[in-house]
Formats: structure tokens, sequence, C-alpha cells
């Protein structure tokens, strides 16, 4: 599975998995072909039933340092149409498993929409947030206008995105923008930690759990609330259900 710009490590004890991205001269910018290729390893890592939660992290310098400017320079709006970034963008929305980005360095443009469609993020201290596209005479167009106001509100997200301004990971925090940070020595160890948490729970549990919460987002309250009970009455034909609950019971 690694290749010359991923690497994927496998822990089959604590059955978690670490995706790297591994550009590191062009700061893990986000090419069309290197994004197909963080999805098709994702893809992989979903479908391995010995992984039941991802990591997904860059080198100390970036996780990711925006998209390639030196092909978007030479687009035009046919050629992005064809190219369809849209559908590779949603195929990344639709992992199964809980995806934890662990931040180093610079997140920004579609770095930060990158660690934004994760379900978790933990920063290093020296991880930088941000949508500069503006600066560049474009906007964000991978989920940056809409999952940025979801996680800090309209009023931050609008300065983030008009002025193009980056963020420590202390303020990202502040914000809610970040789940925790800590040392950037102690980056995959505390990813690690919360992964190994969530994978041992269990499987199915924890994939309709994300699913539900994910479509709260799609949804209004009544619809939302169908949907999670519907997902909470399936849990109840799984033998995990079954073991944990006699589990707790014999104690």
């Amino acid at each position: 599975m690694d290749s010359t710009n991923i690497l994927v490590s496998i822990n089959a004890s604590k059955k978690i998995a670490i995706l790297t991205l591994n550009r590191p001269k062009e700061l893990n910018a986000l090419s069309y072909d290197f994004l197909n290729e963080i999805f098709q390893a994702l893809d992989l890592l979903d479908k391995n039933e010995g992984v039941n939660c991802i990591i997904l992290t860059g080198s100390d310098r970036a996780f990711a340092a925006g998209a390639d400017i030196k092909a978007l320079a030479q687009q035009s709006p046919l050629g992005i149409w064809k190219m369809d970034m849209y559908g590779l963008w949603q195929n990344l929305k639709q992992i199964k498993k809980p995806l934890i980005a662990a931040v180093s360095g610079f997140a920004l443009g579609g770095g930060c929409e990158l660690a934004m469609i994760c379900d978790m993020i933990i920063a290093a201290e020296n991880a930088q947030f941000g949508q500069p596209e503006i600066k560049l005479g474009i906007m964000p167009g991978a989920g940056g206008t809409q999952r940025l106001p979801r996680l800090v509100g309209k009023l931050k997200a609008m300065e983030l995105v008009l002025t193009g301004t980056f963020i420590s990971a202390t303020e990202a925090y502040r914000i809610g923008m970040v789940n925790k940070v800590v040392p950037n020595e102690m980056l995959i160890f505390e990813a690690e930690k919360t992964a190994t948490l969530i994978a041992s729970q269990s499987t199915t549990a924890v994939q309709m759990a994300k699913e539900s919460i994910l479509k709260s987002f799609d949804m209004g309250l009544n619809e939302g609330l169908a949907f999670e009970r519907r997902n909470y009455m399936m849990c109840f034909d799984t033998e995990e259900q079954k073991e944990k609950m006699n589990a707790f019971l014999e104690k």
C-alpha cells in the first residue's frame, strides 16, 4: 500500500492505521493526483477489517500547505469541472471509519479543508491553520466556506476567509477548530492514544454514531432524530452489543 507520496503503517494489535502524506519538498501540496492517491489509500483502510480508526498526518513542517498552485494557475473553469475535484472531496467524506487529523506545521487552503473533513483534529504547537485563497484572487473551493463556519461561527470564518490570515494552534483550539494542542514531539502519541480508545469500542456503534453526527449537519432536528433512532436500534443486532452489555452485567 505504501508509495512514494503516501506511507501507511498499521498497528494490528491496536487496530489503528497511520497514513502519512509524504511530499516534503512540496509541503504536501494537494494536486489532483495526490488527492486521488490519498482517497485510494483511505478507501483500502476503510475496507480493512483489521483497522477501526485512521490517523491522517503529514510532516513536521506541513500537514498540507494547500493546493498545487503551479498546476492550478493553468486551469480554466471547464478544466476544473472536467477534473471533478469535487467528486474526490465527496469520496473523502464517504470514509466510514473515524478519521483523526494529526496536524503539524502548515494546514492551509486545501490542507485546512482536508483537516476539517476529518472527524477530529489534534494539533501540534507549531501548527498553523488558514484559508489564504483570497490572496490568490480565488476563494476556498473544497468546503472552507461551509465547514469552517460550522466549526468556528460566521464572524471568525468571515475574518479568516476574507483576510486570508493564518491562526496558531492555540487560537484554533480557543475558537473550537481543534480538539487539543500538544507539544510537537507528542503529536503522534496523542493521536494514537485517542485512536486506540476509539478502536477499542464497538466497530458498528462507532461508525453509526459518526454517520449520525455527520447527518446532523444535513438534516433538520426531527429528521436527524429519526435517523439517530434508526441507527441506535440497528446496534442491537450486533454481537458486540450483546458481548459488551453481558460483560457489564456480569461485573
